[in-house]
This record gives C-alpha cells, structure tokens and sequence, in this order.
C-alpha cells in the first residue's frame, strides 16, 4: 500500500508497511499513482499524453522510471506487502500480565470548572476524593509487583487536579526512590497541571523529580478564559501564564509540554499557539476536544476544513522558524522517519488495559483515565489484582488489525488503530472508530512527513 499526496510544494509518496518516503517529481509521481492499477504500456502513453510539450518526457526516460521503481520494490521499500497482520495478536501476548506504567489519579478534585472537562471537573461521575498515602504506596507496590523484567516504570500524577494533594504526590516519590536498588526499578515520574498551585516548592519538586511536566493552557487570554474558570466564574488565565513562565524558565525550557484544547470557539488554533509562543513557551500541543455532539464546544463538520488549513499552516511556520534557527516542538508532528516506532508499537497500540492502567483515589483500576467512572469497565484493584478478564482480553485484542474500517487506511502503522476511549464514545466499541478524529490525525501525518522531508532536503 501507498500513499501519495502534494503538501508543502512537495510530491511524496508514502510505503505504509516499510515506512519509506520519496520526494519524487511530477512525472514518477504520476506514474506511481498507476502503476499498480495500469500496465506500463499504458501508463507511457498516458505520460505522453499529459507532457507533450515536455522534451525530457521520452519513452526512454519513462522506461528508466518503471526500472527505478521496480529496483525500489525489489528493495523493500515501494509497494511493500503487508505482512504484519498474523503477528498483531501474539505481539500483545508476550508482554501479557506485564504492567508498565500507571495513571495514578491523585486528586478527583479540581480548584477549575472547565466546561469541556472529561473528566466532570475532576469527579469522574463519582465522589470528589484525595488518594491517601496509604493507597499510594499499594498502587507503586502492585505496579512494581506486575512489571515482570522491566527495568523502567512511568508513572504519571493526574486528577483532577494532582497539586491538591501535592503532600501525597511528594511521599510517593520518595517511597517509589526508597524501593528503587532494591527491586531494581526505576521510577519516571510525571505531572500534569493547571498551575494553580505552582509556588516555588512545586518547582523545586517537579524539577527534581518530574522527568516531563504537561502544562494546561488553551493559547489566547480570550479563549483559554472562555473555558478554563474556578468556581466563581473568572478565568485563570492571569494567574496561571507567570506560573508557567517561572516553571519553565526553571527547568531551562525542557522536559515540559503546553497541552491546550482547541474547541468549536478556535478551531483556528494557530493563533494559540503563535500565543504560546510569544510568552516564550516552545514545547507544544493543542489537542482537539472530546465531547458529545451535542456540546457547545464540539467540533463540528464546518470547523473541518479551517482545522485542516490550520494544520497545513503550522507545518509552515515549523519549517520557517526551523530555518530561522527558532524552532518549537508541537507534539503531533513528533515523528522520526529514520527510526520510529518497533513494529509491535504500531500494530498494538498504547497499551491501555494491558501495559498501561489508571488507578483511582481507592485503588480501583481502570483501562485508562478516560475509561474511570464507568463501572464496566472496572478491571479489578490494586489489592486483588485484575479480575474482569473479559474487559482485558477485548483490550488485549484491540489492534490496528482489530478494527476493519482501518484495512485501508494508508495512516494505520501511525495511529496503530487510534484511542480506545475515543472509539468507544463515538461508536460504543473500543474496536470502532473515531472518523472524525480519524480525518485530523490524516492530516497531521501528512504535514509531520512533509515537515520532517523538507528539514531533511532542506527545501
């Protein structure tokens, strides 16, 4: 399977299953566009027949094409067969009962009363609750207990809001460092945060011990205050951008993310994030919002086509400022054609329910943090272990290749089948799809491959 498309004044063709990309010229990017449909006598006159003005368009030099293409083929890297599919089952079943990494959800609290929150302002359809310290010694143990061999644990401070219970987070740390030499782990902690609370001792903290910190701003004053208010209706937005700029100047620009959420109210999110940029943030995201439908903030098909200018349009200024010696990073353009993901990333996808589990403030254990509050999919606790195996087999079976919608889809080895919990809100399957988060993540590999050729060619 291939892929080809014209971006950035650029022809490229994609070989899904080898990963390659070729920066090709008009003439070999029309003949590829039919060479597994048409033969090569017909292509040729078609060729002729499109360029005839054109003196280096000869039957000779369209014949040398034909034997470049044919070369690459032979070489694995044009028109590859896709081989993975028999394997997508048992890559998932080697790491089984293996647990990498937890969502611990420190706070089902919030201080904000953001509109579009997943999340119910932190109370995941429940109670509001604070995981005590005793529960979060069990859930480092049980991660410890199920991780098998492996050396490295991540684990990752969520609510809610997690500085609620800043006191907790800091005592874990210290046991999860105290049991380090001794089991043989090591712990990679991270923290994500409205910044409310960041003071100077949340600084020092996270600098020490937090190996990424994820940052909630939504880019402009008028937008991130639209949604993103305490309980008296004001924005944080003043509040929160010092804290920000203090954290980050602190940790010398690295290891932290701007993760904003553009709604119906920007889709035009690029503004946000020239924003971010000028208050000297450099690590970026903007993640599309997750509703219902029926949601004021939800994306509708009329944002589509301005979401995916806008994407087009970020690629652009990446690349600019990538020349001009002023690069950013936006988190969905990520992408490493040389190397990349293994395979058994992209077939098998996050791990969710298997590898990786949130855990909440009692210890019950959940797929992950967009799966807490719905009872059914409850896959056990930290005490007793996992006992729903029913839910955790279907996580287990959910692949790239699980998902038929996804057999021809040229981006699937990226996505690895897409998220889970977003499939299941659309569609009431953790095996459906999300087609309109389908189109925007398209997108995105389109301009994060035409982004990373241009750098390469230096275009």
């Amino acid at each position: 399977m291939i892929h080809c498309y014209k971006l950035g004044g650029m022809n490229i063709v994609l070989d899904i299953c080898s990963g390659s990309v070729h920066v090709v010229d008009e003439v070999a990017y029309d003949i590829i566009e039919m060479y597994e449909s048409k033969s090569q006598e017909e292509i040729t006159r078609l060729i002729l027949q499109k360029y005839p003005n054109n003196p280096e368009v000869t039957p000779e030099e369209i014949a040398d094409c034909f034997e470049q293409l044919e070369q690459l083929k032979a070489a694995g890297k044009l028109f590859t067969p896709d081989t993975f599919a028999p394997m997508a089952g048992k890559l998932k079943e080697k790491t089984s009962g293996v647990i990498k990494a937890l969502c611990i959800h420190i706070a089902h609290s919030c201080n904000l009363n953001c509109a579009y929150c997943f999340a119910s302002q932190g109370k995941y359809q429940g109670e509001r609750a604070l995981m005590s310290l005793e529960v979060g010694k069990r859930a480092l143990d049980f991660l410890i207990e199920n991780s098998g061999k492996r050396h490295n644990l991540e684990v990752d401070f969520f609510g809610g809001e997690p500085l609620m219970n800043f006191d907790v987070v800091k005592e874990m740390v210290a046991y999860a460092r105290s049991r380090e030499k001794e089991t043989g782990k090591n712990f990679r902690f991270t923290l994500t945060t409205n910044g409310m609370l960041i003071d100077d001792d949340v600084i020092e903290f996270a600098n020490k011990e937090m190996s990424n910190v994820v940052l909630s701003l939504d880019g402009r004053q008028e937008i991130h205050d639209r949604y993103r208010v305490d309980y008296a209706g004001k924005g944080s937005w003043e509040r929160i951008v010092p804290k920000f700029q203090k954290l980050v100047q602190a940790r010398e620009g690295k290891n932290y993310y701007m993760r904003g959420t553009f709604t119906h109210a920007n889709p035009d999110f690029l503004k946000d994030i020239q924003v971010m940029l000028d208050l000297g943030f450099t690590e970026l995201s903007m993640e599309p919002v997750v509703c219902a439908p029926e949601d004021p903030s939800a994306l509708t098909q009329e944002d589509m086509p301005i979401v995916m200018e806008q994407y087009e349009r970020l690629a652009e200024l990446m690349l600019q400022r990538h020349k001009e010696g002023k690069p950013f990073t936006f988190y969905h353009y990520m992408i490493d054609l040389k190397g990349g993901p293994c395979i058994y990333k992209r077939v098998s996808g996050c791990g969710s329910g298997t590898e990786y589990m949130a855990v909440t403030p009692w210890g019950d254990l959940y797929p992950c943090h967009q799966f807490v509050g719905d009872e059914k999919f409850k896959l056990g606790n930290i005490y007793d272990g996992v006992d729903n195996h029913q839910i955790q087999d279907e996580f287990m079976a959910c692949n790239v290749y699980a998902r038929p919608e996804c057999a021809d889809c040229w981006a699937k080895l990226y996505c690895s089948g897409g998220c889970a919990a977003n499939a299941y809100h659309a569609t009431g399957k953790i095996t459906g799809v999300y087609q309109y988060g389908c189109e925007l993540f398209r997108k995105r590999m389109e301009c994060a491959i035409m982004l990373e050729a241009a750098k390469t060619l230096d275009v």
